[in-house]
């Protein structure tokens, strides 16, 4: 696997084994084989998805009504 693939590439691979694997057409071994490799691939977008989560900034008026930039914190639900 490549290790320079976009989140939309990554994500449109998963997408491609998924429909690979839901219309029941593989084998058994390469069932499997798509199967890990979605799972990597599953890893791998989360990873960027926590990465690009991390590094998301907003802007937010003060009090004093200067804008200041803050780190962007998401509710954990």
């Amino acid at each position: 696997m490549e290790e320079n693939k976009t989140f939309e590439e990554s994500l449109s691979e998963l997408e491609q084994i998924a429909s690979k694997l839901e219309s029941g057409d593989l084998g058994l071994d390469e069932a499997i084989k798509e199967f890990e490799k979605g799972i990597k691939l599953s890893k791998e977008c989360s990873e960027k998805l926590d990465e690009a989560e991390k590094k998301i900034n907003i802007l937010v008026q003060g009090e004093d009504g200067q804008l200041k930039e803050e780190n962007f914190i998401a509710d954990e639900d």
